[in-house]
C-alpha cells in the first residue's frame, strides 16, 4: 500500500472537516456552512461513506479530504499530505519529504537569503546604497513596506556579493547554480546584480527563489531577474504572493499587475490581493498556483498589453480556473502605481468596473470594425468564433455565441453553423469495453479504477493529448489522480511531467505509467473511458442534490436556495441527457460496423 492511500485509509474525513465548520447529522450525510464563503443557510455537505465532500453554495465544487485542506489552507498536496500523515501517525517516506527532494535546493534557498540580507543591509546603512534609499523614499516608500518586501541594493561591485557569499561557505558552483554569478570568458565569474536595486522574489512559502533588479539611472535593461534555477522558473513565479496569499483567500479575488513597484505601492495602500507577473505575459503555471487560493482573478494591464492578453490567452485561463476572469483598462499613460497614489478610490472603482475579459475581447475586436458590411461581419466571426470555441463551459459558450449573432444581426444557427466547422471532429469507431484492463477494484476510499484506467491511457499514449474528450479535472474524486491530470494538460512531454508534480505523486505517476494496457484500439477505449467517467461523475452529482432537496424540504427551506438546487438538477440532467446520446450513438455506430 503506497503511503497516499495508507494516509487515506487512518483519516476520517468527518474528523478532519469538523475542525474547520460545524457539522450537523443530516440523514446519510453531515451539512454545515461552507467554510469556504459567507453564508446563512447550510449548503456544504459531507458524505462519511464516499469520504468526499460538496459545497451547493457559492464555491459548487467538492472533492476528497486532500481537496479540502488544500483548499481551506491554501497549500499544494504535498503539503497537504504530509499534514495528514503526521497528524494520522504516517511516516512519509525520505524521498518523498521536501528537503529530501534535492539538498541542494536547500542549499540554494539558503544563499539567496543570505544574498538578499546582503542587500538589504546595505540599502539600508551603506554609503554606497545613497542613490538607491533616496530612489525608494522619492517612490514614497515606508521604512515598513522596505521591510516587508526585504528591498536591496547591489553594489557597483564585480565581486563584493561572490566574495561575501564565499566567506560565509556557499561554493563557486552554489552561487552560479542560483544565479548570483554569471562565468565570464576563461572561467572567470563575477557578480549578476551591481548597482540596481533589488526585489527579492518570494514563493507561496515564503522562501527567496530568485531576484529582480532595477536600474537607478536611464539606462538599459531597464530591469534584469534570476535566471531559471532550479528554484526559479518567472514563467511560474509571481512576485508578492508570499505577502498576498491571506488577502487572497480572504477576499476570494487575485489581481495581476505587471510590476513590482505596482504590488508594493498597492500593499502600502492596504490593497493586499495584488500579486505581479513581473512584466511578462501571465501564464497559465501563474494562474494555475492562484487557483489554491480563488478562482476569481482580474488583471490590471495597460491599453496595449491587455488586448493580446484578452484575444490570445483569456479562455484558456477561464478553463483553468473554471470561472471568469476580469480585466481592468487602465488611463491611458498610467500603470497601476501612478492610479493608486494619486487616489486610491479611483483604483478600488476601476476594479469594480473591470470586464469579463471575453466581453472585453467583443468591445475591442468589433471596435475597429465596419459590422453593417458583410467584410466586417465575416471579420468579426473570424477572430471571435475562434476564441468562443475554447470556451469549455457549455453555458457560457452558448451567451457568447447568442451575443456575437446579435451584434451581428445573424441568426444564431448559422452561427452555430459556423462554429461546428472550426471544431474538431470526434473519430468514429467501436467502443470497447476496457473490463479486461481495469484493475482488481480496491476498497472505495482508497481507489478509482475507472479514474486510474483514464490517466494510464493518456499517460501511455502520447497521441491521445489532444483528444481530451471534454475531461475535466472536477470529474476526478480523488486529489493525486486530480493532481496528476492537471500536470498531464499542463506539459509538452512526458519525460516533464513529473517536474509539475510533488514528490509524493510520483510513486502513483510510476504506476500509470507502467500499468499492463492493450496497445489495441486505443482511440475507441479512451473515448468509452471518459464518457463512463462524466458519467459516473453526473450521477454522483445528481444523487446528491435529489438528497440535499428533499432535506431541504423536510427543514422547510428557503425558496431561493431551492430554486437554486433544482436548477442545478436541471444542468445537472441535461448534461446526462448529453452523455446517454452519445452512449445511444456509440452504440448504434457498433451494430452498424458489425453489420
Amino acid at each position: 500500500m503506497g503511503v497516499i492511500d495508507e494516509v487515506k485509509q487512518r483519516t476520517d474525513i468527518i474528523d478532519i472537516i469538523s475542525q474547520y465548520a460545524s457539522l450537523t447529522k443530516a440523514g446519510r450525510t453531515f451539512r454545515a456552512l461552507c467554510p469556504f464563503h459567507s453564508e446563512k443557510h447550510p449548503s456544504f455537505f459531507v458524505y462519511p461513506e464516499q469520504q468526499s465532500w460538496h459545497c451547493f453554495g457559492a464555491c459548487n465544487t467538492g472533492g476528497d479530504v486532500f481537496s479540502f485542506i488544500m483548499k481551506k489552507q491554501g497549500i499544494d498536496f504535498g503539503e497537504a499530505l504530509r499534514l495528514l500523515a503526521q497528524r494520522a501517525g504516517v511516516a512519509i517516506p525520505s524521498r518523498f519529504e521536501p528537503g529530501a527532494e534535492s539538498e541542494e535546493r536547500q542549499r540554494l534557498y539558503q544563499v539567496n537569503q543570505a544574498a538578499a540580507l546582503y542587500f538589504h543591509n546595505l540599502l539600508l546603512d551603506s554609503p554606497a546604497g545613497e542613490k538607491a534609499r533616496s530612489y525608494v523614499i522619492g517612490r514614497g516608500f515606508s521604512p515598513k513596506t522596505i521591510a516587508d518586501f526585504q528591498l536591496g541594493f547591489s553594489p557597483n561591485s564585480w565581486e563584493g556579493l561572490k566574495q561575501y557569499l564565499m566567506d560565509r561557505g556557499y561554493t563557486e558552483s552554489e552561487l552560479l547554480t542560483a544565479g548570483l554569478i554569471i562565468e565570464a570568458e576563461a572561467g572567470k565569474t563575477h557578480d549578476r546584480f551591481r548597482n540596481r536595486l533589488m526585489f527579492p522574489i518570494h514563493d507561496a512559502r515564503g522562501r527567496i527563489a530568485g531576484f529582480g533588479a532595477r536600474v537607478l539611472d536611464d539606462s538599459l535593461p531597464k530591469y534584469i531577474n534570476s535566471p531559471q534555477t532550479p528554484i526559479f522558473d518567472k514563467s511560474g513565479s509571481l512576485y508578492g504572493i508570499n505577502l498576498a496569499k491571506d488577502a487572497i483567500r480572504q477576499q476570494d479575488l487575485a489581481v495581476i499587475v505587471e510590476g513590482y513597484m505596482d504590488v508594493i505601492t498597492a500593499h502600502q495602500n492596504g490593497f493586499h490581493n495584488v500579486v505581479a507577473s513581473m512584466g511578462t505575459s501571465v501564464t497559465e503555471k501563474q494562474v494555475s498556483s492562484l487557483k489554491r487560493l480563488t478562482k476569481n482573478i482580474t488583471l490590471a494591464l495597460d491599453a496595449d498589453a491587455a488586448g493580446d492578453e484578452a484575444s490570445l490567452r483569456a479562455v484558456g485561463y477561464e478553463n483553468t480556473l473554471d470561472a471568469e476572469v476580469k480585466v481592468i483598462i487602465l488611463p491611458r499613460g498610467k500603470d497601476p502605481d501612478d492610479v493608486i497614489k494619486e487616489d486610491a478610490k479611483a483604483w478600488q472603482k476601476l476594479l469594480g468596473e473591470a470586464l469579463p475579459v471575453v466581453d472585453y475581447t467583443f468591445n475591442m475586436v468589433t471596435s475597429e470594425l465596419d459590422l453593417t458590411t458583410a467584410k466586417g461581419k465575416s471579420s468579426a466571426v473570424d477572430k471571435l468564433l475562434p476564441i468562443i470555441a475554447e470556451i469549455k463551459d457549455d453555458i457560457r459558450q452558448a451567451h457568447y455565441l447568442q451575443k456575437l449573432a446579435h451584434l451581428l444581426k445573424v441568426s444564431e444557427r448559422s452561427i452555430e453553423a459556423a462554429l461546428t466547422r472550426i471544431r474538431p471532429r470526434p473519430s468514429r469507431g467501436r467502443a470497447e469495453e476496457p473490463k479486461q484492463e481495469v484493475a482488481t477494484h480496491l476498497h472505495p476510499l482508497l481507489s478509482s479504477p475507472i479514474e486510474e484506467y483514464c490517466l494510464a491511457l493518456l499517460l501511455q499514449h502520447p497521441e491521445l493529448k489532444y483528444r481530451q474528450e471534454g475531461l475535466s479535472p472536477e470529474y476526478f474524486e480523488t486529489s493525486e489522480n486530480r493532481e496528476i491530470l492537471i500536470a498531464w494538460q499542463r506539459s509538452d512531454k512526458i519525460e516533464s511531467l513529473k517536474e509539475g508534480l510533488d514528490s509524493a505523486t510520483h510513486e502513483h505517476l510510476d504506476s500509470l505509467l507502467t500499468r499492463n494496457l492493450l496497445s489495441t484500439k486505443i482511440e475507441q477505449k479512451y473515448a468509452e473511458c471518459a464518457l463512463r467517467l462524466r458519467e459516473k461523475f453526473l450521477r454522483s452529482l445528481a444523487t446528491k442534490i435529489e438528497a440535499v432537496l428533499a432535506l431541504e424540504a423536510q427543514s422547510g427551506g428557503r425558496a431561493a436556495d431551492l430554486a437554486k438546487l433544482k436548477e442545478q438538477g436541471v444542468e445537472v440532467n441535461i448534461q446526462l441527457g448529453e452523455v446517454f446520446a452519445q452512449k445511444s450513438r456509440r452504440r448504434s455506430e457498433q451494430r452498424g460496423v458489425r453489420k
